[in-house]
């Protein structure tokens, strides 16, 4: 975090091209923001690439180039607390800088920049099946899958959107949600029922860290079977070349979860569902 802040590590990032400023179309912005008062504030900023080799299921390690990206949506605050800890030493204040900053991820895999329509995966976070291997939803096999298929293509990218948790929740509140699940709620019901939207996601960032990595060429084959991805990705000017269905991960485990999913316009064929769902997890008595 103290490489947002700090403008002598700020400045050493610039100068050896691994920070990047871009404006909502993903041109570079120059001057930074850092190096003037009056310049255009900036909506990403995009640290790296950083390789990183990951092992895929199938056990071969494959190796990707990760970007983080941030929006800033409070830049003048953001500038103004950073400034505070430097001289002050406020360190109450600290915990404000990550309120204000979405911090994503791109990973991609091969000559993604100037590959001809490659394959993209946006990714929403999912911190229950992509780290914990939870089955009550599909998106930790959707991630692996994903991986998998950039090096299966020779190019590709894995968009994670960190800030998504729950659809757009939080991990808190989606503990919450699991529970009024096992209620007997669906699981956009139980979004509802704390007067959450059932979904919440904004998938705008994903579409300029794109532009901003392939300037040249924004047409992608996108992983999905989310409408609302497409429709966001398509309003901030990429070209969805193809749409390639991403049918994985479902088990009796998840079937109300995935059919709650078809109902809201998900691409979801009902010959990939399970016949039969587990049952709700049994309740204490009300006391």
């Amino acid at each position: 975090m103290f490489s947002y802040i700090d403008p002598a590590i700020v400045e050493l990032l610039l100068r050896k091209n691994v920070l990047r400023h871009v404006d909502q179309q993903g041109h570079d912005m120059a001057p930074g923001p850092d190096n003037a008062d009056n310049a255009e504030l900036p909506y990403l900023s995009i640290l790296g690439p950083v390789p990183l080799p990951i092992t895929l299921d199938s056990g071969e390690e494959a190796l990707f180039q990760w970007h983080a990206f941030v929006r800033h949506s409070e830049y003048g605050l953001i500038k103004e607390v950073a400034e505070r800890i430097r001289t002050d030493q406020t360190r109450d204040l600290v915990p404000l800088l990550s309120t204000y900053m979405q911090v994503s991820s791109i990973l991609t895999h091969g000559d993604f920049a100037t590959s001809e329509a490659p394959v993209v995966r946006v990714h929403s976070c999912c911190m229950t099946s992509d780290v914990f291997g939870s089955r009550r939803c599909e998106c930790g096999p959707q991630l692996h899958a994903a991986f998998a298929r950039a090096v299966d293509e020779g190019a590709g990218a894995v968009i994670y959107m960190s800030s998504h948790e729950g659809r757009g929740i939080g991990l808190w509140a989606k503990a919450v949600t699991y529970l009024l699940q096992d209620m007997g709620q669906d699981t956009y019901e139980a979004n509802t029922a704390l007067g959450l939207p059932e979904d919440s996601r904004d998938f705008a960032d994903a579409a300029v860290v794109l532009h901003a990595l392939r300037p040249q060429n924004r047409a992608i084959r996108l992983l999905t079977n989310n409408p609302l991805k497409i429709s966001d990705l398509k309003k901030g000017g990429i070209e969805i070349r193809e749409v390639l269905p991403l049918v994985v991960g479902f088990t009796k485990h998840n079937l109300r979860y995935m059919k709650s999913k078809k109902s809201k316009g998900h691409d979801i064929p009902d010959a990939a569902l399970p016949d039969t769902a587990l049952p709700d997890a049994a309740l204490p008595e009300d006391k």
